[in-house]
């Protein structure tokens, strides 16, 4: 059973700690691999070089949209395909992350978070939740 008092609590920690983790990686890929070294390995794994960009600001932006609680849930939908993405990456690479070239259980940690985010609420503290449709009550009322 979920504790109503301290449910938008958690999903504050939740959100705030999927944002600082996409705040870090986008800035891991600026500052330590460069943005044309992270063109390069998203070409080496099969993905288009031109997104290397596009996904790191949008882990960059989104990070900063889910500390603020802008969004949050509609950002944690958005932010999937970039966490399917580094799945496949990581995915051949065996289950643990500290597996040669990173496995695939963190990613797959972090899709479930989001998706948590997604489906549970903005949380607590959140400068605009996400709207919920007047037609589903019950999600309302847990937004």
């Amino acid at each position: 059973m979920t504790d109503p008092r301290f449910a938008p609590y958690a999903l504050t920690l939740l959100r705030l700690s999927l944002g600082v983790m996409f705040i870090a990686h986008a800035w891991l890929k600026v500052a330590v691999f460069t943005v044309p070294g992270f063109a390069g390995f998203m070409a080496q794994a099969g993905f288009p070089p031109s997104l290397a960009l596009p996904v790191i600001v949008a882990e960059a932006l989104g990070g900063v949209a889910l500390i603020l609680g802008l969004y949050a849930r509609a950002v944690s939908v958005v932010l999937l395909p970039v966490l399917a993405g580094a799945l496949m990456v990581h995915a051949g690479n065996g289950w643990v992350f500290n597996a040669p070239n990173g496995g695939w259980e963190y990613p797959a940690f972090l899709i479930v978070g989001a998706l948590v985010q997604a489906l549970a609420g903005d949380g607590a503290l959140a400068l605009r939740a996400t709207p919920v449709p007047a037609s589903r009550p019950a999600l309302a009322a847990a937004a």
